[in-house]
């Protein structure tokens, strides 16, 4: 039997290996440490030698992985493998309180997805965990610590300071208001899930079993607003860029980088491609992303150092990387939470002006068409969504493309009252929602880039 990854076996990996720097004490906590988390933010701790205790709330799965690890995972980046050693533990929400009120925790980061910001009255959520460690700090005389949301979130520190005072007592919250830090924040790098194959690929090339690895493209950028309540780390020096307004940043990121990614994920799913790189190999889909950045883009206002143009190339390149093996399936999760920053925003803008939306409204069509829970060919699929059950009420009996799309857009809880109310909205949507239900995602895309 292969032996696993721990401290006890980092001798035996083969000497092209990166070992882990010298391990740091926790002055970091992470909430939601999943594969990105561990991709992105935890090897840029270990280069600044600060450790981090890492949270997981719904499941034990990581910490199962990680502990008989010593919580030591391999970052794969193409053929290169880098052994992490910024993670010191991984609590669940009975340790997370105590850990964030640590005198020594300055900075906590958060990765709960966009659905980990709705109430959720089964559990206590992050903004719950992070409003009682706080008041606990200020009981024993300790400082704010800084809380930095990594969701992709339109204003997510904003999001998640409004969170934690509602959740704050009224001094606590003062006192939150007075001292506390939420700056905004944007990251971007590709992480697709690790798979059975990927960890038995690795245990082949590096003689050890590792099953808490994770895989990524080589590309990250990190941007965070200069807003901070005390100690930090030397961020500049790994090359996160600090500014002083994060919303640009934040706005291309969501409307070209999410925005394709989540038009892909639904028409490229629909058509039965399993995979993100096969669907903008083919010419037509690639067309029909280029035509869907040209209408998101006229609404940006970039930041200085951001050249548009420059983005959306690279863009395209990580997009055809076939050794991300990235699944269709897992970017279409939640779409209902993230339909309005990523399509709907930029649909808003552009009617706002008087300009089309023909690619942003077929996406917006692919999005409900998804939820039949049906491909082109009839292979059925679970919709994977926090309202999967409403979206399906709300269209269950509704034969025609017209009625799903007019019942689908009147759900406020994802459409806009304005925006649904605006008929040229509902009519570009029903039609390109009736083009998808008579010819199929794949002939829809090649008539539209023709």
């Amino acid at each position: 039997m292969t032996a696993r990854l721990s401290e006890a076996t980092l001798g035996r990996l083969p000497a092209w290996v990166v070992r882990p720097r010298p391990r740091a004490a926790p002055r970091a906590v992470h909430i939601g440490i999943g594969a990105f988390h561990r991709a992105q933010l935890a090897p840029l701790f270990e280069d600044m030698d600060w450790g981090v205790i890492g949270a997981s709330l719904r499941s034990a799965t990581v910490r199962e992985a990680m502990a008989p690890q010593d919580f030591l995972y391999s970052l794969v980046i193409g053929e290169s493998v880098r052994v992490i050693g910024a993670v010191r533990d991984v609590v669940r929400a009975e340790g997370l309180i105590e850990a964030l009120a640590a005198p020594a925790t300055d900075i906590v980061t958060l990765t709960v997805t966009e659905k980990g910001y709705l109430p959720d009255p089964r559990r206590r959520g992050a903004a719950d965990l992070v409003a009682a460690a706080l008041r606990l700090r200020r009981e024993r005389g300790l400082a704010p610590f800084t809380a930095i949301s990594c969701d992709n979130l339109p204003g997510n520190g904003g999001r998640l300071r409004d969170a934690v005072l509602a959740a704050s007592d009224p001094e606590t919250a003062d006192w939150i208001a007075a001292r506390g830090a939420f700056p905004q924040t944007m990251v971007d790098r590709i992480v697709p899930a690790t798979e059975e194959a990927d960890i038995d690929a690795l245990a082949a090339r590096i003689g050890l079993v590792d099953r808490a690895m994770v895989k990524a493209e080589p590309f990250w950028q990190w941007v965070i607003e200069d807003r901070f309540a005390g100690a930090r780390p030397d961020f500049a020096s790994v090359g996160v860029r600090i500014a002083a307004d994060i919303a640009p940043w934040e706005t291309a990121k969501l409307r070209l980088l999410n925005g394709a990614h989540s038009a892909i994920a639904y028409l490229g799913g629909l058509a039965g491609f399993d995979f993100v790189h096969e669907v903008i190999a083919r010419p037509a889909y690639a067309r029909f992303i280029e035509a869907l950045w040209d209408e998101s883009a006229a609404t940006l206002v970039p930041p200085p150092g951001l050249d548009i143009a420059a983005y959306r190339r690279a863009l395209i390149a990580r997009f055809a990387n076939p050794g991300l093996a990235h699944r269709t399936r897992q970017i279409a999760m939640d779409g209902s939470q993230k339909l309005p920053q990523r399509l709907l925003a930029p649909i808003a803008d552009r009617l706002a002006r008087g300009q089309g939306i023909g690619a942003l409204a077929l996406a917006v069509a692919g999005w409900m068409r998804w939820q039949s829970g049906r491909t082109d060919t009839g292979e059925r699929f679970a919709v994977d969504d926090p309202l999967a059950g409403p979206i399906a009420a709300r269209i269950a009996g509704l034969d025609d493309p017209r009625s799903q799309a007019e019942a689908l857009v009147k759900f406020d809880a994802i459409f806009p009252p304005a925006l649904a109310a605006d008929h040229r909205f509902t009519d570009a949507v029903a039609g390109k929602l009736a083009q998808l239900a008579s010819h199929g995602a794949r002939a829809t895309i090649e008539e539209f880039a023709r």
